[in-house]
Parts: C-alpha cells; sequence; structure tokens
C-alpha cells in the first residue's frame, strides 16, 4: 500500500513538473522546438527527497508554480547522501546559469555558507537554514512552534475528552528545527490540559510520548515508533519526519483495523503538507509547514530585482504555518494530475473526489465542535500577541520546555529567550 501511493504521486509530481518547468533533473522536454524561457532557477532537495509527500513535494510545489507563472527553467538535483550537498550547489553556482538556487533543508547550511562566499554574485536561498549575515543568502525560517501548538492542543484535547492520557510524536534527525515543532507540541497539549480543566472542572494530566527516529526516508522505523507509542496508549501521535511519517499513518491504520475500526481515534497527525487525504480516516489534521510559500516567495524576489540577504520567518500571521482545513487538503489533492488522482480514489475505495472529501469531513466529526473551536481560539490568541509560543533552538532550550509544569511557564521561557536575544 505505502510503496503504491509514494509511486503514484512520484509519477504525479513528474508528470506535473515536465509541465510545469520543462526540466527535470536538467533534461530537456521531448520537443521538437524547445521553449523559450525568461530564466533559470535550480531546486536541490536534501537527501529525503522527493516522494516524501510532506517537506521536499512542498518545496517542489513552490518551485514548479513560480516556474511557471515567471515562465523558468527548473532544474531539480537530489541529493543521495549529505556528502554531495557541497557539490551539488557548487556545480550549479559554476554555470552561472540560474537567477537563484535553493536549497532544501536545514543539513545544507555549510555547504551553502561556503557556496554563497566562493560565489558571492550568485542568489541562493535555504530552507531552514540560518545564514543571517551574507548579502546573497536568503534564510528562510518557519515559526513551527505556533503551528505545532494548535495540532499540540487538538492532540491534548482529543485525548482528554476521550478519558485518555497519553499523547506521542514520531520526529526524524535530532536536529535544532525539530526542536520547534516538538516544544511547540508540548505547549499546546498543556495549554489543552487547562482548557479543558477549566471548560469541565475535570483534570486532564497528559504524558507526551516522543521518539527521534535518526531518518527522514525510512517507514520503517516511523511504523516501529507509532506500534511502541500505540501500545503504551497515545491516542493521537503527531509525525514530525518526512517519509518516516508514512510509516506512522500505517501503524495507525493497521490499529485501527485490527480494532475493527473505519476511523480513529487514535488518531495521526500530518506534517508540511495537507497530508489528511494520504489515509482517510487516520489523519484527524496536518501541521502545514508552507515551504511552497517560501520557495515562491525566494524566486518572485530574485525575479523580480526584489531579493535580499539575510532571514525570512514564516509564521500564523504571514500564512506559513497553520493546521489544515478540508479546503487545504482539496488543493493538495487536486495538484495531482487527472490520471494519478482517479488510480489513488481506486486504491482507496472510492468513486469520486466527494465521496474522499465526505470522509474526510466524517472523520473530523469524531472530535466534537468544541475542541476544534478551542483550537480556533488559541490560534486567535497567539495572533493577537496574548499568547507566545515558545521556540526552543538548541538541546538546552527544549529540556527547559520538557520540564516545564505547564504553558505558563514555557510562555515565561519564550519571553526570556526573546529578551536574551535581542
Amino acid at each position: 500500500m505505502k510503496k503504491s501511493v509514494l509511486a503514484l504521486f512520484l509519477i504525479g509530481v513528474l508528470a506535473f513538473s515536465v509541465v510545469a518547468s520543462g526540466c527535470i533533473g536538467g533534461g530537456e522536454t521531448p520537443t521538437e522546438t524547445k521553449k523559450e524561457y525568461a530564466g533559470k532557477i535550480a531546486i536541490v532537495y536534501d537527501v529525503g527527497g522527493r516522494g516524501d509527500l510532506s517537506f521536499n513535494d512542498m518545496a517542489y510545489l513552490g518551485a514548479s508554480k513560480a516556474a511557471k507563472d515567471f515562465n523558468l527553467e527548473l532544474k531539480e538535483v537530489q541529493s543521495k547522501q549529505e556528502s554531495d550537498y557541497l557539490p551539488n550547489l557548487r556545480t550549479l553556482a559554476q554555470s552561472g546559469e540560474y537567477d537563484i538556487i535553493i536549497a532544501v533543508g536545514f543539513m545544507m547550511t555549510d555547504a551553502i555558507k561556503q557556496v554563497a562566499d566562493e560565489f558571492p554574485n550568485q542568489k541562493f536561498a535555504i530552507i531552514d537554514g540560518y545564514v543571517p549575515d551574507k548579502p546573497n543568502v536568503m534564510s528562510i525560517l518557519f515559526k513551527e512552534n505556533e503551528g505545532s501548538a494548535l495540532v499540540g492542543a487538538l492532540a491534548g484535547l482529543i485525548a482528554a475528552n476521550d478519558g485518555k492520557d497519553k499523547v506521542g510524536i514520531v520526529l526524524g534527525i535530532e536536529i535544532p528545527v525539530l526542536y520547534k515543532f516538538e516544544g511547540g507540541y508540548r505547549f499546546g497539549v498543556s495549554w489543552a490540559e487547562d482548557y479543558y480543566k477549566q471548560k469541565t472542572g475535570k483534570d486532564a494530566n497528559i504524558q507526551i510520548l516522543y521518539t527521534y527516529t535518526g531518518s527522514f526516508t525510512d517507514p520503517a522505523k516511523g511504523k516501529t515508533a507509532a506500534q511502541a507509542q500505540l501500545g503504551q496508549g497515545a491516542w493521537v501521535i503527531y509525525q514530525v519526519a518526512g517519509a518516516v511519517g508514512l510509516g506512522v499513518f500505517d501503524a495507525i491504520g493497521e490499529y485501527l483495523q485490527s480494532q475493527g475500526k473505519a476511523m480513529g481515534p487514535p488518531f495521526a497527525i500530518g506534517v508540511d503538507s495537507a497530508q489528511d487525504w494520504i489515509k482517510p480516516g487516520v489523519i484527524i489534521a496536518s501541521m502545514m509547514k508552507r515551504v511552497d510559500v517560501g520557495v515562491y516567495k525566494a524566486v518572485e524576489a530574485a525575479i523580480k530585482g526584489t531579493f535580499k540577504g539575510g532571514v525570512v520567518e514564516l509564521g500564523l500571521a504571514d500564512g506559513g504555518v497553520g493546521i489544515s482545513t478540508i479546503d487545504d487538503v482539496k488543493e493538495m489533492f487536486s495538484s495531482l494530475p487527472e490520471d494519478v488522482k482517479q488510480k489513488k480514489l481506486q486504491e482507496l475505495g472510492f468513486k469520486s473526489e466527494d465521496e474522499l472529501f465526505a470522509k474526510l469531513e466524517e472523520t473530523r466529526k469524531q472530535v466534537p465542535d468544541w475542541v476544534w473551536e478551542a483550537v480556533k481560539e488559541l490560534e486567535q490568541k497567539i495572533l493577537s500577541g496574548e499568547i507566545t509560543v515558545p521556540k526552543a533552538q538548541n538541546k538546552d532550550q527544549i529540556e527547559a520546555i520538557r520540564n516545564a509544569k505547564d504553558w505558563k511557564e514555557m510562555m515565561q521561557l519564550a519571553e526570556q529567550w526573546e529578551k536574551e536575544s535581542s
């Protein structure tokens, strides 16, 4: 099942990118007359690669949309291992052909720093990498802590409402950017405990099970981690692990099947893209990290002459992160070519897109309206500035959040860290 999903998705994005960019990995379109482009852009994927249904695929969607909108040729380069980052970036920069070269992922930070110095006239952008002081590098960061707080609140309230005391989070490689996800999730769960107490008068003490799998590419590791957390009583599991997360979805799907249930709880929460459609009935919502928006903004700036080096950080207020809606899921699913959509519908046992979306609506109705309204309330308080979600960026900071007694103490940490960094 999982391999089939990935295969279909890869076929779909491959077909779409040929139309949008005219170039896959540097190959030309098989037409008699080559299309005239206004410029060229390049994107270098991290080891997670295309087909992860989240981080890298969202980067591709942003690049392909920009290529289409601005009539650009898109060159895609896949990194098979970490040692590929530097030569991949250097080879592209040496050609002098690209309006901008985009590196996808924190792990390319050192490589970008080096190549940016070697080619000072080449514009670069990096997703999740912090390079604040180079005029030719735009660092695109996200407030994953804010979006993760929303899904943490959702997870905590679902568990509390069902009389459960554990939720989980399965993560990829232990790197600083993932601390922002974990810390935000912990904040949201703690806020949910307090909200539930005020609403019902009942105590909710929810333990958070967390696992760093050490991978973004191996779904089997996600499945094993999720199975262990389900065995310990996790009622909702948030995946923050790229393609590893597909294994989390499989584990919960199989658990529900073993219980004779067509949909959760227990539930999974997706990440980066609106992943709900991958396993209807299993995924209650997704924390959308709009990597596509970040990539598009970088290309747009390079093409329009407004490019500036430094840090661009996208949060709730910028549409950079958020909790998925059914409309978001429809948009993501609709980005697939028609033949791929039909194959996916057939695989899932649906006769039409309407049936798929009806199943997703039904899944969400397993959660009371007041829970969704509570999550919206938290979102509004974050947007208004009434609530500040901590942004853990190193080991000491995530440990401080893990040890905090409640969300108010976590918020004090957030305010303290902001003062220290200003």
